[in-house]
Parts: structure tokens; sequence; C-alpha cells
């Protein structure tokens, strides 16, 4: 009776809690705001499910991927090394975007940030590369569900059609969810979470208590010994395996491109202890204000990037090194053997041990909502600029772009198929192309700093920040391709190859060509957008036709006209002129 005590008090104060969308009783108030720019905006607690279960479900395979480097070698000790790694580079990266959304907070994220202060080629690489991380989001999410769903049975060693068919089947019905509302995705994914929360505490002190007591015995090394690699590893070897386990550790920094992405999706108001503080506490205005609005609510969720992804990876890495479990030990992941240890404590362990499961299954196929809300916030942009062909952006009553959903939707459950269902297989390619946005939007932090603070001396530090978060970015982007390579980290550079040149060539074909008309009706008829972000669109959009028009001159000066063959030049487009903050106001 206990654990189902549990279990039910844990839904109904996740129920009773969790944000409901007000307009899906009210037909009249649906109908009503069909055309405006506010349906199905979401507040702090939806942006929180839906922008944070990415990084929140990570805890359930980014440290087994990362012991997956360590174990085989017998490096397991070492874990403090990749631990320490990515609790600095979430904290780095983490404050850089919670600053960045002060500068960009009309949504677009690097993209945006691009635009406005670097190139326009650079907003096309954001552009492709983001696309192919939200699809492998998706990837990556529902097979993870399947391991976990076959860990309830230990039965994770189980045939890949077994693991492609789980995997398919829930990004299908996230993709189901999704294109019902962001309302319903939001207040779905946010009881789950909160489910999860309860649960996790009380598995963190079964697994304190395991250890501290030795009630539960270390599994035998003799059980996995097949797993173990059999010679002493080399130094090279050491290095490489916790550079490794470094960068699979980091899996979930995507939310960070996703919040600043999808900002446009989060209501511009104060949540009420913001309203609390600003009453009672005006003397520390600053910090209040610094949480308010839209931007705010981002900030909220952002910070939790901090120290999130270093506690979680630290506290499983503890206990997996302690209690001697990985990826496969006894036919479970890492998480579902401390799982399986954290709740045998409790009277009725197990019901808690399959319920936990059955949790980590629904918030990774949840995980899938984020990459469709960010596939929606990027997409119509792309439809805009000229890299999407037109019938793409679709919106529908409840705000939701259906279309590029389904698109989504259909390219994951292909390369499921591809990756024969392993989700090992697609880790390599997945959370690689997010370090060039990362990146990119501290070259456009550092330039926004230069050019606008006024104090030498926070100028000066402010863009060393910056600057330094670009190196890093660049650094963890190349050392995820070289510590990748043999499990397949070489086909990125293939496959950023043909996305960029595709794009390029998309762009510069009929199919690209974006005329001022055609812009305004894209953005104001098909996505529905209006104020500042329609305004910041439709200068980006003729900022690319512009990039656009330059490219095919060019081309046409060096490959035809050298060579004798006259091509009519098309019209020069209209000039978007240089960004004016003042043009873009609400």
């Amino acid at each position: 009776m206990f654990a189902i005590g549990v279990i039910v008090l844990a839904i109904v104060l996740a129920l009773k809690f969790s944000p409901k969308d007000h307009d899906a009783h009210d037909a009249g108030a649906a109908k009503k705001n069909a055309h405006i720019q506010t349906a199905g905006q979401i507040g702090l607690l939806g942006a929180v499910a839906l922008f944070g279960v990415d990084y929140f479900s990570s805890f359930f395979y980014a440290t087994g991927e990362m012991m997956h480097a360590l174990h085989p070698l017998g490096l397991q000790s070492y874990a403090w090394v990749p631990v320490v790694v990515v609790a600095l580079v979430n904290i780095i990266f983490g404050g850089l975007y919670i600053y960045a959304l002060g500068i960009f907070r009309d949504g677009g994220g690097s993209y945006t940030a691009s635009m406005r202060y670097l190139a326009p080629v650079l907003s096309l690489i954001v552009a492709v590369t983001l696309l192919e991380d939200y699809i492998l989001t998706v990837v990556v999410s529902a097979l993870s569900g399947a391991d976990q769903f076959l860990s309830i049975t230990n039965n994770f060693n189980a045939s890949w059609i077994i693991h492609f068919g789980i995997g398919a089947a829930l990004a299908t019905a996230t993709w189901f969810i999704t294109i019902r509302g962001r309302g319903e995705s939001a207040r779905a994914v946010f009881a789950l979470l909160a489910v999860f929360v309860v649960l996790t505490l009380i598995m963190a002190g079964g697994l304190v208590y395991a250890a501290a007591s030795n009630s539960v015995a270390p599994v035998s090394s003799a059980v996995i010994s097949s797993e173990a690699v059999q010679h002493e590893p080399t130094l090279g070897e050491a290095l490489f395996a916790l550079l490794g386990a470094s960068m699979k550790g980091l899996v979930a920094l995507t939310g960070l491109e996703a919040m600043s992405n999808g900002i446009q999706f989060v209501k511009d108001e104060d949540i009420s202890p913001i309203r609390w503080a600003k009453r009672r506490l005006p003397k520390f205005s600053r910090l209040w204000n610094f949480y308010s609005g839209k931007v705010g609510i981002g900030r909220f969720v952002q910070s939790s990037f901090l120290f999130y992804g270093g506690l979680t990876t630290a506290f499983a890495a503890i206990f997996a090194v302690h209690f001697n479990v990985f990826d496969g030990t006894a036919g479970r992941t890492l998480i579902g053997n401390l799982a399986f240890v954290g709740f045998s404590i409790f009277p009725n362990g197990d019901i808690l041990f399959g319920a936990y499961q059955l949790l980590s299954v629904l918030l990774l196929a949840a995980a899938s909502m984020t990459a469709f809300q960010d596939t929606q916030a990027t997409a119509w942009r792309d439809v805009a600029i000229g890299e999407i062909p037109q019938w793409v952006c679709y919106r529908d009553a409840k705000g939701t772009f259906t279309r590029s959903v389904t698109a989504t939707w259909v390219v994951a459950v292909f390369i499921m198929l591809l990756v024969g269902g392993n989700t090992s297989h697609a880790i390599p390619f997945y959370g690689v192309g997010v370090f060039l946005p990362i990146g990119i939007m501290g070259l456009a932090v550092r330039r926004h700093i230069l050019l606008t603070m006024q104090n030498a001396h926070i100028r000066r530090l402010g863009a060393t920040l910056a600057a330094t978060a670009t190196v890093i970015a660049g650094v963890v982007f190349l050392s995820q391709l070289f510590a990748r390579w043999e499990e397949g980290g070489w086909i990125r550079i293939f496959t950023f190859t043909f996305l960029f040149g595709g794009a390029h060539l998309i762009l510069m074909s009929r199919i690209g060509k974006r005329t001022p008309e055609q812009i305004k009706h894209i953005v104001i008829e098909r996505a529905r957008v209006q104020g500042a972000m329609a305004s910041i669109v439709e200068w980006q959009s003729l900022k690319m036709q512009e990039y656009r028009y330059h490219l095919r001159t060019k081309i046409n000066d060096l490959l035809f006209r050298r060579f004798g063959v006259h091509r009519p030049d098309e019209a020069a487009p209209m000039a978007a002129g240089p960004y004016n903050p003042a043009l873009h106001l609400e």
C-alpha cells in the first residue's frame, strides 16, 4: 500500500499544480484568439515543461553514455573528471544564454543574433544545424525511452526490431499530442516532471540509505567482466576515454537554444513570486526586473542549466561506481539499476521501480515535444527567408505549426530505422551541431557588448567572457567530432556539408526567392505572427534575400560569364538596411 499511496499522491499533486489551457474550454475565446500571436502562449510552468523536459530527461541516459566510455577501460573511478567538465560547461553556456535573452528577447536564438550582428551565412549555418539536432533529439529521446521500457523486464538487450518499434511508437504518440496544441502538451509534460521529481527524491533517499548501511552489496565484477577490456589502457587511451565521456555528458544542451528560440511562445507577464517581490522587496528591484516578463520566464527555465547537468551527472556516477552498475548490467540501463537498488529498501519497492521506469519512458518520449516545439519556432522563419518551401508554414487555430511537426516526425522515424533502433548508434550524431549555434551566439553577444556597453571596464570584461564562451563552444564542437570519430562522428562532417550546401541550393533556386509581399504574407497570414517579432523576421528575410542576390551575382560572374554564357540577372531585392531596434518595438 505504501508504494501505491506514494504514486497516487505524486500524480494528484502533479495534476493539481500543472498548467491549464483556459482557452481550451472557451470556444468563444479560442475563436477570438485564432488570428493573433498570443494563441498557444504558455507561462512559467508550461515553459519549464516544454523547453526543459529535454535536459531533465537526459538524466536517464547521459550518465549511462558517459560511463560507457569509461567502464570498458576500467576508468569508472575517474568519472569525476567528465563530471567537472560537464558542470563547468553547463554554467558557462547557461550564463551566456541567460544574458542573451535580454538582448534577443523576441525569439530566434542564435539565428536572430547572427543575422543582427554577424552575417547571413552564419544564420544559415545555425538554421540547418538546429533543424538536424531537433530531429535527432526526437530520435535519441524516443529510443532511450524504449531502452528504459525494456529495462522493466530486464530485456535491455532485446532485438533491434523491438527497440525500433517501441521508439517509433513513442515518437508517434508525442507527435499526436503536439499537434493537438501547445497548452495540452505543457500540462501533460509538467505533470510527468512533477511525478519524476517526487519519485527521484525517494529513490535518492533509498540509494543513500543502501550505500550508508551496506544493505545492498555492489554487483560482482565477475558478473560484468565481459564488458571490460582485458588490457591496461595507455595514457593516450585513458585521456581519449575521458574526453569522450565528457562529450557524452553534454547531450542535453540543445535546450539552451530551445528556450532562446521559443521565447516567442511564452506569455509576457511576471510570475506571481516576482510580482510579490516587487511589492515587498523593492530594494532588490534590479534582480526582480532581471526575471520579469517573458524574458524572466525564459531566464528561470535556463537558470536550471547552470547546475542541473553537473549535479545529476555527479549523483548518478557516484552511485553507479559504488554499486558497480552500468548500462546492460542485469539487463537494465544504468538508471534502471539505480532505481532497482534505491526502491528495493521500501515496501513494495518493485512497484515503485516499475512505475519509475514507466515514468522514464514517458518523460523521454515527452522530450521529443521540446524538439517539436523548437522545430515550430525555427521552421516558419526558414520559410520566410527562403530556405524551406512555403507550404511547410501552416499554423492552426491553436497556434501549432502542424506541418513542420509532421515532417520532423517522419524523418525521425526513418533515422531510427537507419540506426537499427540502437540509442548508442544515434548518440554520436546528436548534440554535436548545437555547439556551432552556441559559439555563434557568443560572437553575437560579444559584438553587442562592444557596440552598446558604455563602461569601458565592463565592456572589456563582458567581451572577454563572451569570447571565452565562443572558444569553449568551438573546442567542444571539435572534441565532439573526434571523441565520437570511431562511432560515426566523422559522418557529421558530411552531413554538415550536405545540409549547408543543400540549404544554399534551395535558397538560390526559385523556391528561395522572396519578395517583400511574399514575406509579409508568410509572416502575417500564414504564420500569424505580429508585433516586434514579425517586424524582425521581415528584416531578417530581406537581409537573406540580399545575401541570395549577391551570391547569385557572383556565381554568374565566376561560372557563366567567364565561359561566355549569359544568364539574365534578377532585379536587386529591396534593401533591408541596418538593424534599427527602434523600428522593431511592440
